[in-house]
């Protein structure tokens, strides 16, 4: 293994916290990570890790070498796909983080397409509810649906509006009644969907007229499948993004209510870290997966 590799494993450590994860990132083994930093603090006469059974963590000395050697690393990144892309070549990996929800409907027909188009870009994807509004280095591309960003900390692309809609069983309503204004939610099972699964706030408008209904009292996620699925067991209302429930909509497993009541807009948004110069397999990446969920399966009513 050359020296350079050793540097990438290194900083791969370094950022995931652990040998597993670094194997994982770098689709290694776990021993063979293991054996290449224990060979680069011997070549380099100082330890750069603190083991322990639970997390693997940088020494001071690590620190500073990392904190060296990481910028040297990203541009030597930079001028390989700088050149292949003269070359007409997309190459390097995505570290890509999406909601599981969306994730696990979208990223395998979209991952796999564009490796056909782009044999040498390889991914690491990690899907996660957590909203983020900023990027740091631990990826290159985050994914979320969310009201407008606000933050300026990150590079942003907004994709397209995704709606929202409320939903519940036949069976449900069947059972408590199908509400004809938004004051009558006050006797239904909200099921909210908050991080914390906590409670959550509904803000809906017909016009110029406006509501706020308070969910979470029964029943409350922070996964928007999970929502779903209590909902179609005649759990409660769900107001979740349209594309999760099309499938139950269509197949009458739920049934939309109150649809001449909005929530606030939705938006897809890509993150990005902030990148001088958007690298080309990301650039690239970006657009097909805008392509993607705006023209061959659109999620909501575009831009």
């Amino acid at each position: 293994m050359g020296e350079m590799e050793d540097l990438r494993l290194f900083l791969a450590v370094a950022r995931e916290g652990s040998f597993i994860g670094a194997s994982r990132a770098l689709a290694m083994t776990p021993p063979s990570v293991t054996r290449a930093i224990a060979g680069l603090e011997d070549r380099l006469g100082v330890q750069l890790f603190i083991r322990t059974t639970r997390k693997v963590s940088l020494t001071s000395a690590g620190a500073a070498y990392a904190a060296r050697i990481g910028p040297i690393a990203q541009d030597l990144q930079s001028a390989t796909e700088e050149l292949r892309e003269r070359h007409g070549e997309t190459g390097g990996s995505i570290r890509l983080n999406a909601p599981l929800g969306l994730g696990a409907r979208l990223l395998p027909d979209i991952v796999a397409q564009f490796r056909v188009l782009h044999p040498q870009v390889t991914f690491s994807i990690t899907l996660t509810d957590v909203f983020m509004d900023s990027v740091d280095d631990s990826f290159d591309l985050a994914i979320r649906i969310s009201r407008p960003p606000s933050g300026v900390l990150s590079i942003w692309r907004k994709v397209c509006r995704v709606d929202r809609v409320m939903a519940a069983s036949p069976a449900y309503l069947a059972g408590r009644g199908v509400p004809d204004h938004p004051e009558a939610l006050a006797d239904h099972a909200l099921i909210a969907h908050d991080p914390q699964a906590m409670s959550e706030t509904w803000h809906l408008s017909r016009g110029d007229e406006e509501k706020r209904v308070r969910a979470g009292a029964v029943l409350a996620a922070n996964n928007a499948a999970l929502m779903a699925g209590l909902a179609r067991n005649g759990q409660g209302i769900v107001l979740l993004p349209k594309f999760m429930l099309d499938d139950d909509l269509a197949a009458g497993r739920l049934v939309r209510i109150l649809p001449d009541w909005e929530a606030p807009e939705l938006w897809l948004t890509l993150y990005y870290p902030p990148y001088d110069r958007l690298p080309a397999r990301l650039a690239k990446f970006s657009d097909f997966f805008a392509a993607h969920v705006t023209q061959v399966a659109p999620l909501g009513a575009g831009l």
